[in-house]
């Protein structure tokens, strides 16, 4: 019964110990497709390959961090407190509490994975979900955009309407919806696009708004352009809101994210030292072997929004048909990551705050070389 609607149908759960619901091919389904459509993207305002300089919002953070000899940043996706606020009221506090350590640890800017403002990305909520929240985290923010971000509510709505009027404004400026919590806008030159750091080029693709994500042609060549042409004296992460692995009960892996990744890395031979994403509301740290090397696949979308997704498999779990393993895994807390990137490794470290006390705790700390890796001549990528 594809093609029709049963009485009282409600969407199947992932099953357990997957990391991908569907492996290959995610089939079509009227409970989503019909919400939840492929939206057109907005013209983008810098021109191509979409690059931008973090010099441009942190003047001095290329010598800063030579001279650190690193570069350190927050990352989360899914904080957007609609109905329940106190939580990504008490991680946002917890990450401006990091920034005033003001020493070389302390995080450069915050890169958020998506799914900035439940559940439409309103402009009229985002004072409450971004501005307000984030008042005093005296750092850039920096964004891809998730699929609340980019979903309509209703035909006065334009896909990314409220995404766009603050990350990609073509004259940077203090909005007046920022009220008691002024910030200036970013001009991010594509919904996706290139942030070059000091040690990391940070690769961000919009996977725009059907469920498991969805990209065009245009997006896909961009893609393994940017893997190819990545600079080889730095580290390389690929962030996704939709991610390709998760071993949870909502929403599972992508495998149409998967497809997109693997031909990337096979058409351009780079493979990310780590792949960044969200959308599943709780914390996973997933390996999958690419070559002879252990490719970390994070999840971090426990940044804010109220209601967590329960983890389907335990810590050492691995997925026979994706051959993906969950290292670590917390449905039951919110939280985020901080990374930190030299000449050698990408250090990490999983962020928990509690729910009564808000104070934060260490969960997870994991470390991967920083070094460009690349396929051998004989392999090919199949995620």
């Amino acid at each position: 019964m594809i093609n029709s609607l049963i009485q009282g149908q409600a969407q199947t759960r992932p099953p357990k110990k997957r990391s991908q619901a569907h492996t290959g091919v995610q089939p079509l389904s009227l409970l989503t497709h019909r919400t939840q459509r492929f939206q057109p993207l907005p013209p983008p305002l810098g021109e191509p390959p979409y690059h931008y300089n973090l010099e441009n919002a942190i003047p001095g953070i290329t010598q800063k961090a030579k001279d650190a000899g690193k570069i350190v940043f927050h990352t989360v996706g899914d904080t957007g407190g609609v109905k329940n606020p106190d939580y990504q009221a008490m991680v946002a506090s917890a990450m401006k509490h990091d920034l005033a350590t003001h020493n070389n640890d302390t995080p450069s800017f915050f890169y958020h994975l998506g799914d900035v403002v439940y559940y439409n990305g309103e402009i009229n909520k985002y004072y409450d979900q971004f501005y307000e929240p984030y008042g005093h985290y005296d750092s850039p923010i920096f964004s891809i955009p998730g699929n609340h971000d980019g979903d309509p509510a209703d035909a006065s709505q334009t896909s990314l309407d409220g995404w766009v009027r603050y990350f990609m404004t073509p004259v940077p400026h203090v909005d007046p919806i920022s009220k008691d919590e002024p910030r200036v806008t970013l001009s991010l030159p594509n919904v996706y696009y290139t942030l070059i750091c000091p040690f990391v080029t940070i690769v961000g693709m919009y996977t725009n708004v059907p469920e498991h994500g969805s990209i065009d042609s245009v997006q896909q060549q961009w893609l393994a352009n940017e893997l190819s042409t990545a600079a080889k004296d730095r580290a390389l992460i690929v962030s996704l809101h939709h991610p390709v692995y998760s071993f949870d009960d909502h929403h599972s892996g992508s495998p149409a994210m998967a497809d997109a990744l693997q031909h990337a890395i096979n058409e351009s031979r780079r493979v990310p030292n780590m792949v960044l994403t969200a959308h599943v509301h709780n914390i996973q740290r997933i390996e999958k072997k690419i070559g002879e090397t252990p490719t970390p696949f994070l999840v971090a979308g426990n940044g804010g929004y109220y209601h967590l997704h329960n983890l389907t498999a335990v810590a050492g779990d691995i997925d026979d048909n994706t051959g993906a393993r969950l290292l670590y895994g917390d449905d039951k807390n919110h939280g985020y990551v901080t990374l930190s990137v030299d000449e050698q490794k990408i250090s990490g470290v999983v962020s928990i705050v509690n729910k009564i006390t808000g104070e934060t705790s260490r969960s997870d700390t994991f470390s991967y070389s920083s070094r460009a890796q690349y396929l051998a001549d004989s392999v090919v990528v199949s995620l």
